[in-house]
């Protein structure tokens, strides 16, 4: 491969990991991503309560590596030209492109959605909305996952003068072990959170949420209902799913561009004895660290991976690491109290570190 031209488009965990590992190859790499900073997706509750969150700069994880950044954004890819486009109009050929824009928050259609509710990727406009608005104001998050989950606690915790309330359409935290979850409810409890679990959104409007359960009146809705893929794969012509992840073999190859890898969460990843692995940093940093070993020369095997544990964050004092099979599946025990809080911080502040 040496001579040979390849642009990652994504910074993420799957396409920052993946760059600085092709790095150390002989090839010329060239990054595609509008951030000077590593975005560090699992701390956005954090930000948006106001706290410090380290963000190292892309030129530093990139340091002595053969990696060009251009900080500008794909726009479209030209698939049989092998070209990818940019918003500042640069075309730049490929002789591989690993493709890892990842995903985003899914507004599901719901009417007034994206124009009424703050998302997690507007974490910083959300922290200064509420920074700048009475401290009375009640705070709605939609979603019964880890994002809302996280959400909750974090604001709950840092404007304890709110009202911060968690809609959910089913159970709130519902894949996790009854223990688990157990802690999860008492933990919003003690934090004042409360929780409206079977209240399916229908509507988001200035006033708060129109929902099967009973309306929610808030003066500021977030969303974390749930994710997409960005929609670049399918709009260009790459195999996608039923949801737009993009197909790929075994060795996260796409099934219809051979010379196009995809990794992260835009990639529909099927693993024996799993299945489809879902969006998660957990799952894209090790298909990024694959990648960069496979187009490096250092494997040649499929991609293969096992699932250990999933961490939430429960404000700055508490946490819960739901220990989980190989296949995703729950077991009864969760490390919760100083145990839990320290696994978990560990792997946090851990991730940016092994981005080489």
């Amino acid at each position: 491969m040496t001579g040979k031209h390849i642009v990652v488009i994504g910074a993420g965990y799957a396409g920052l990991s993946a760059a600085a590992g092709i790095g150390r190859g002989p090839d010329r790499v060239t990054l595609v991503a509008p951030e000077q900073r590593f975005a560090h997706r699992v701390r956005q509750h954090e930000i948006a309560a106001g706290r410090p969150v380290a963000r190292p700069e892309i030129a530093r994880v990139l340091r002595g590596r053969r990696v060009v950044h251009r900080a500008t954004r794909a726009v479209e890819l030209d698939l049989a030209a092998r070209e990818v486009r940019t918003e500042d109009g640069e075309r730049l050929a490929y002789d591989t492109l690993v493709y890892a824009l990842g995903s985003r928050t899914a507004w599901g259609d719901v009417p007034g959605a994206a124009e009424h509710a703050y998302s997690a990727e507007r974490a910083e406009e959300l922290h200064r909305r509420l920074a700048g608005a009475p401290g009375t104001d009640t705070v709605a998050v939609v979603g019964g996952g880890a994002t809302g989950i996280e959400l909750a606690a974090e604001l709950a915790e840092a404007y304890p003068a709110r009202q911060v309330r968690l809609v959910a359409a089913g159970r709130v935290g519902g894949w996790l072990s009854e223990r688990g979850r157990a802690h999860v409810l008492a933990v919003l409890d003690h934090l004042g959170v409360r929780v409206d679990e079977q209240h399916r959104v229908t509507a988001v409007t200035a006033d708060g949420l129109t929902c099967e359960g009973g309306d929610v009146p808030a003066e500021v809705v977030v969303w974390a209902a749930s994710m997409e893929p960005q929609p670049l794969a399918a709009a260009s012509g790459l195999a996608v799913n039923a949801r737009g992840r993009a197909l790929v073999d075994d060795h996260l190859r796409s099934v219809s561009h051979p010379e196009v890898y995809v990794v992260g969460d835009a990639a529909a990843v099927d693993v024996p004895g799993i299945g489809e692995l879902r969006m998660a940093c957990a799952t894209a940093m090790p298909q990024g660290r694959y990648l960069a070993k496979l187009l490096t020369g250092r494997t040649g095997k499929p991609f293969s991976y096992r699932y250990v544990t999933q961490c939430l964050s429960l404000g700055r004092g508490k946490a819960l690491v739901q220990l989980i099979h190989g296949d995703d599946s729950v077991r009864p025990r969760v490390l919760t109290g100083a145990t839990g809080r320290l696994v978990k911080a560990g792997i946090v502040k851990g991730l940016p570190l092994s981005l080489r």
